[in-house]
């Protein structure tokens, strides 16, 4: 059992003021593997006026400070990455393989920021004008379970850069990760006030955070809905917001294709993270005269991926993370079934000799219309839905028939056809021929998935303002 019964306020673990237990399930197995106490209204502005106090000195810090803090958190966080692996894969559900890359990952992350700003300007000439980009002010970081300590770190690491203090409110699904990843913040030994951090609900600890006066920003990564509240919530204080909601990528395949190539990297792309991936590619659209090839292909794929206990190091697909979603993915494949899609493998239920945990059947769904709520609803889970289309034309216009933008994914062997439909998809990313990786790249969304962009610099300048200092300033830059 792991009992997690502190918080990080102003360089320090702390007691909590908030009192509610909050269970943790192990995920493969059903049972419970320990609780964390919960933060309260009075934790989070206590570690707002920390972060506030923080602040002045910290703003005025050099890059090269900076910098040295951002070495110290990626050694720290990289001392941790076996431990923050195996937090990943109990608590979580997440496969052997993938939780240890991911952890590696997560310690890279301060490195990348921290060439970003090493090569970033924050001093301008404009016409005739001084511009100084300023740290926005203290930030308030909510993130998701999905993917808790990454994004935390890349969220933290970013306003560090800026010279932003942070107060953050990380999953309280993701307890172990979120401490093993505090307990690194601490040993890197930053400035007291920088980084807090306090478990607690996204409806108390997270809507205080969005209505405080002395929260200058909001980054968040989460659902649609809780990303509008926040937007409504942060308005009366102005808050600057990034917001990194969901998604229902479309994953186009031309008829040039490779398909016994893309196919399974569509498989690869839908069941990411177990299925539990915003830039998941859910929605496959194939050319309808070669509907039976996909499905043969699809059907071979999917039932080769390997379900079961993560600590299996064969095992590629974990369970969902608690009965929740899982009761909320069986409540979309019934759905499909019900609205008359064509159910190729997968289904309901839990895979045999799996019963005890949250595991999900490897799905895949045919004879897709735009109009079923599997085609148009984010689901969350290990769930393909297969679309057709006549022409090219007719293909992007399918891919842009949804409410979401956050990702895209095309196939083809003329790469200035596939350079040319993805320019022509509105997603703030497209992904042509596989699942590639730039953390430099801006991350967002267009329509309903998200405000703003994350990673590189026009990650970086959404934690800093534009200040022009005007006359005969700019010869003293």
């Amino acid at each position: 059992m792991h009992t997690i019964d502190h918080i990080y306020i102003n360089g320090q673990f702390v007691t909590p003021h908030g009192t509610e237990m909050f269970d943790l399930i192990n995920p493969a197995t059903g049972q419970l593997d320990g609780q964390v106490l919960l933060g309260d209204v009075e934790d989070t502005r206590r570690a707002i006026a920390a972060a506030k106090a923080a602040f002045p000195a910290f703003s005025r810090t050099t890059k090269a400070e900076r910098g040295a803090m951002l070495q110290r958190l990626h050694d720290a966080v990289l001392a941790r990455a076996d431990d923050a692996a195996n937090a990943l894969i109990e608590e979580y559900g997440g496969p052997r393989n993938s939780s240890v890359g991911r952890s590696r990952y997560t310690a890279n992350m301060f490195l990348d920021v921290k060439q970003v700003m090493d090569d970033h300007e924050y001093v301008k000439t404009v016409n005739k004008s001084k511009v100084v980009l300023v740290p926005v002010g203290v930030v308030g970081i909510i993130t998701p379970w999905n993917s808790s300590a990454w994004f935390v770190a890349n969220k933290v690491a970013t306003a560090i850069a800026a010279g932003c203090t942070v107060v953050v409110k990380p999953s309280e699904l993701s307890a172990r990760q979120n401490q093993i990843l505090t307990e690194a913040f601490h040993a890197a030994e930053l400035p007291p006030g920088v980084v807090n951090i306090v478990n607690g609900r996204g409806d108390v600890v997270g809507a205080e955070l969005s209505v405080h006066p002395d929260i200058s920003k909001i980054s968040f990564t989460g659902s649609t809905p809780v990303g509008k509240q926040i937007a409504r919530l942060g308005v009366d204080t102005m808050k600057r917001v990034t917001l990194e909601l969901g998604g229902k990528s479309a994953n186009v395949i031309l008829d040039d294709a490779d398909f016994a190539k893309a196919i399974p990297n569509a498989i690869a792309a839908c069941y990411m993270n177990n299925g539990q991936a915003c830039i998941a590619g859910t929605r496959l659209l194939v050319p309808a005269h070669r509907l039976d090839e996909v499905k043969a292909l699809a059907k071979a794929a999917a039932e080769a991926v390997v379900v079961g206990d993560p600590h299996d190091a064969n095992v590629s697909l974990g369970p969902i993370v608690t009965q929740k979603q899982f009761d909320r993915v069986q409540h979309y494949i019934g759905v499909g079934i019900a609205e008359g899609a064509e159910l190729v493998t997968g289904g309901l239920g839990k895979p045999a000799g799996l019963e005890a945990g949250y595991f999900v059947k490897p799905t895949v769904f045919a004879g897709v219309t735009p109009s079923m709520t599997i085609a148009r609803e984010e689901i969350f889970g290990p769930v393909l839905s297969i679309m057709t289309y006549e022409t090219e034309e007719e293909a992007i216009a399918i891919a842009n028939d949804t409410p979401y933008g956050l990702q895209a994914y095309v196939s083809s062997t003329d790469l200035a056809r596939a350079n040319r439909v993805a320019d022509q998809i509105v997603a703030g990313r497209v992904h042509i021929n596989g699942i590639h990786d730039d953390l430099i790249a801006p991350f967002g969304g267009f329509k309903q998935s998200g405000i703003g962009r994350e990673f590189g610099p026009y990650g970086l300048e959404a934690y800093l303002e534009p200040k022009a200092i005007l006359g005969e300033a700019a010869q003293y830059r």
